[in-house]
C-alpha cells in the first residue's frame, strides 16, 4: 500500500513537535545549570555568556552526590537483579503450568500493577521485620514493587518458547532450576533486558519509598539528595538545575542505550501474551 506523502509528513511533523515540547523542560534545566545565580533566577531559555562549570563542582561537593550516586546504583542494581530473578521464575511457572491455582495466582500478582500501596500496613510489616532504615529493606521493597509488571511482560514472552525444549531438558535429566536458567532463560533475553531497563529506571527515580523508610542521610539515594539540596539551596536555581541534571543523566543514558530493547520487548510480550 502506497503511503500518502502529506499524511506521512503530518505524522512526522506532529511527532517532532511533541518531542520538542517534551524536551523543553530538560533543555531549560540544562541551560540554567551553566548560569550564575543572578542569571538563573529568571529560569529563561537565554544562553549564558559564560559557562559556569563550577556549579557542578559545588553540587557534587555540597550535595554529597558521589555517596548518593553509589547508594542509588547499589539499590537499583540489586533490586533489579532480585526482581527479575523472582519474576522470571514466577512467570515461567504460571505459563507452563496453567492450572486454576496458577491462573488465580497470576492474576493476583499482576493486580499489583493497579493496586495502590497501603503505607500503614507496609510500615507495620517493615517494623516487624526490622527492615526500616536499612539498605536491605529498600532493595526488597523496590524489587517487590517491580514484580507485578515484570511478571506481566515475561509471562507473554514465555509462551513463545517451545515446550519441546522443556521436554528435551527433562529427558536429559536437568533439574528444574537448571532447566530454566540454562535452557529457557537465554530465549527470554529480549524481554529480560526490557524489564531490566524499565525496573532500573523506576528504582532510580523512586522517591517515596526512601523518603518513608530511610532516615539515615548516609543511605539516601540521589532522589533524596536532590530533595535535601533543594531545601538548602532553593534560591540558587543554577545549583538546583545542575543537581537535577546530574541526577537524571544516568537514567537518560540507560534509556538511550536500551530504548530499542524496550520497544521490541514490550511489543513481543503484548503480542504473544
Amino acid at each position: 500500500m502506497k503511503k500518502n506523502p502529506l499524511q506521512y509528513a503530518l505524522r512526522n511533523g506532529f511527532a517532532w513537535v511533541l518531542s520538542i515540547i517534551m524536551f523543553i523542560p530538560l533543555l531549560l534545566i540544562l541551560v540554567n545549570s551553566f548560569k550564575d545565580r543572578v542569571g538563573a533566577n529568571s529560569m529563561s531559555m537565554k544562553l549564558p555568556k559564560t559557562l559556569h562549570w563550577s556549579n557542578y563542582a559545588t553540587v557534587i561537593e555540597e550535595g554529597k552526590l558521589v555517596q548518593s550516586f553509589f547508594n542509588s546504583l547499589f539499590y537499583t542494581t540489586a533490586s533489579t537483579v532480585l526482581g527479575i530473578a523472582l519474576a522470571s521464575i514466577a512467570a515461567y511457572i504460571f505459563a507452563r503450568n496453567a492450572t486454576r491455582l496458577n491462573r488465580f495466582l497470576y492474576f493476583f500478582v499482576i493486580m499489583g500493577i493497579a493496586m495502590p500501596i497501603n503505607f500503614v500496613t507496609l510500615t507495620k510489616v517493615m517494623q516487624v521485620t526490622q527492615l526500616i532504615n536499612t539498605q536491605l529493606g529498600i532493595i526488597v521493597l523496590l524489587a517487590v514493587m517491580s514484580i507485578p509488571f515484570s511478571v506481566f511482560l515475561i509471562y507473554g514472552f514465555v509462551s513463545s518458547v517451545p515446550r519441546e525444549l522443556d521436554e528435551a531438558g527433562i529427558v536429559d535429566g536437568c533439574p528444574p532450576f537448571r532447566l530454566f536458567y540454562s535452557i529457557i532463560l537465554p530465549f527470554l533475553t529480549p524481554v529480560i533486558v526490557t524489564v531490566g531497563i524499565l525496573n532500573f529506571m523506576g528504582s532510580w527515580n523512586d522517591f517515596v519509598l526512601p523518603l518513608y523508610y530511610l532516615n539515615d542521610t548516609a543511605k539516601w539515594p540521589m532522589t533524596l539528595a536532590v530533595y535535601n539540596f533543594f531545601g538548602r539551596f532553593q534560591v540558587n536555581w543554577n545549583l538546583v538545575s545542575a543537581d537535577i541534571v546530574l541526577t537524571t543523566l544516568p537514567v537518560i543514558v540507560i534509556y538511550l542505550l536500551g530504548q530499542r530493547y524496550i520497544i521490541s520487548g514490550m511489543t513481543s510480550g503484548s503480542v504473544k501474551g
